[in-house]
């Protein structure tokens, strides 16, 4: 019998550990220094590339790129970019393919998914170029 209850319980405590969210720390770690390239049903979504002092670059893969910044609030990890001041508030879990982002201001939102993540730079040919 407790064989049984030990295996109910790792079915249920251990995936949600393991989708627990990330603290600005973890997600600082994970991210610093890359690109991601994130995906969203199925489809290409976006990029953002992560740099030092949680400055951000961010494109919708059209070629215009924003510069933003990001800070933890309340738990959840926050952007603000220079053409979109309001604070863009998401959760981001790590899973066996990489990062998950839920847009907490608005949790209908469809969820984002980790589907490349590179060393290499954003290209930001657009007006309002990058770094």
């Amino acid at each position: 019998m407790w064989k049984r209850a030990l295996l109910s319980w790792f079915l249920i405590v251990l995936p949600a550990v393991a989708l627990a969210a990330m603290s600005a720390e973890e997600f600082d770690e994970y991210t610093l220094g890359k690109t991601f390239y994130y995906g969203s049903l199925g489809e290409p979504y976006g990029a953002e590339e992560y740099l030092p002092n949680r400055r951000v670059i961010w494109t919708f893969l059209n070629g215009e790129c924003q510069n933003g910044t990001w800070y933890e609030e309340g738990g959840l990890i926050c952007f603000v970019y220079d053409r979109e001041p309001d604070p863009q508030c998401w959760s981001f879990t790590r899973s066996a393919g990489g990062l998950i982002a839920q847009f907490e201001n608005d949790p209908q939102q469809t969820e984002l998914y980790e589907v490349e993540r590179t060393s290499d730079p954003l290209i930001c040919p657009g007006p309002d170029l990058g770094v």
